[in-house]
Parts: structure tokens; C-alpha cells; sequence
């Protein structure tokens, strides 16, 4: 049997301290994450609209395989940075599809992280108590 290359796209999506590079391939709908097989029907509701919202607004549910590798973060912040890492993969598998997928806010960055903390301060703005005398 001869080696077939299936055609991958890769991208990276990215939400507060998560990162996720995400692999998308014509398949048969399998989702990976961290090298293990997601069962659809062993996750929250939540969850799983969350990722299959991409999916549904291009009509591809069923067609598409995914594998994501997602590092830091907690869990929203981790799959939302794989939804944000599919949508720009689908938009590179069929540029017919970025319509869609910015018009329902998929292809926007959530720029919104933690503010640093600043010297001579308890915190990114707390201020230690004034004491008059």
C-alpha cells in the first residue's frame, strides 16, 4: 500500500495563558485532545456545543477529524483556545467559510488576560491601607 499524505492544516489558537495547535484533516469527525479520543457523549453539554459550534456553522460536523495539543490555562480558557484554533483551521481548509465563522465572533482573539502585578503594590491595582498617623 502506498504512503497516502492526508492534507493537514495547522494553527494555533490562544485564550488568556492557554495555547492549543490545533491539526484539522478530512475525515470521519474524530476529536483528539492531548493524544486522547474525545468522547462527544462523555462531555458536558456546555463543552460540547462550545466545540461543535464551528462545526455546525460551516456544515461539517461529521467530515472533518481534529487533533489539538493544548497547553496552560484552566479548561474554559484551554477549549476555548482550541475553538478559536478550529475556526481559523476551517477558515484555512475553505476560505469560502470565513464569512460564516466572523460573523458569529470564532475568528476574533480574546485579548483579555491577567493585568501584571506593579511594584510597590499588593496586587495589579490594590493599593496597601493608608495610614494617616
Amino acid at each position: 500500500m502506498a504512503n497516502v499524505k492526508i492534507e493537514e492544516f495547522v494553527t494555533v489558537g490562544r485564550r488568556k495563558t492557554a495555547v492549543a495547535k490545533v491539526r484539522l484533516s478530512k475525515g470521519n469527525g474524530i476529536w483528539a485532545i492531548n493524544g486522547k479520543e474525545m468522547d462527544r457523549s462523555k462531555l458536558s453539554d456546555e463543552i460540547n456545543a462550545l466545540l461543535t459550534k464551528p462545526f455546525r456553522i460551516v456544515g461539517a460536523e461529521e467530515s472533518v477529524n481534529f487533533r489539538a495539543f493544548v497547553s496552560g490555562g484552566g479548561f474554559m480558557g484551554q477549549m476555548e483556545a482550541v475553538v478559536l484554533g478550529i475556526a481559523r483551521a476551517l477558515e484555512k481548509m475553505n476560505p469560502d467559510w470565513r464569512l460564516p465563522l466572523k460573523k458569529a465572533g470564532l475568528l476574533t482573539r480574546d485579548a483579555r488576560t491577567k493585568e501584571r502585578k506593579k511594584p510597590g503594590r499588593p496586587g495589579a491595582r490594590k493599593r496597601f491601607q493608608f495610614s494617616k498617623r
